[in-house]
């Protein structure tokens, strides 16, 4: 049985949605010696997200940002403003999205569909480096 746990620091990215695939694959190598097993990756912040889809058309990640700015428009008469008015709106479009994902393990590569891809979800204006805890096992 294979174990592995690495925390990745994602670079500070502009709101929006925005590939991280590649930046958790460099960390996680070890996924290269499992044949069989799980991935689990968890984004340590509450006004950032993960999701997985649409890895190939920069558009799909356009219009997630319209879609959440759509379903939590910063201009609801938010009680919680002290962080400014894209703080509260980002917790909720966090909740909505995920904070982590479980991805399969096969043949030494994440099992993923030909146009999926990771997705960092950034939801404050300068939300700063994120931080995730990309854990695994499986057997070689």
């Amino acid at each position: 049985m294979i174990w592995f746990q690495h925390h990745v620091t994602l670079r500070p990215q502009r709101r929006g949605c925005h590939l991280v695939t590649q930046e958790v694959l460099a960390k996680a190598i070890e996924i290269q010696k499992i044949d069989r097993g799980l991935c689990h990756v968890f984004i340590l912040h509450t006004s950032a997200s993960l999701t997985l889809n649409e890895n190939a058309d920069p558009d799909v990640r356009t219009d997630f940002e319209t879609a959440l700015n759509h379903i939590c428009p910063e201009n609801l008469p938010f009680v919680h403003t002290l962080e400014g008015p894209d703080d509260m709106p980002a917790h909720i479009k966090a909740s909505l999205m995920g904070n982590s994902l479980s991805l399969p393990i096969s043949s030494g590569r994440l099992a993923l569909g030909t146009w999926q891809g990771i997705y960092l979800c950034e939801h404050r204006d300068h939300g700063g480096s994120r931080h995730l805890m990309v854990t695994g096992f499986g057997e070689g």
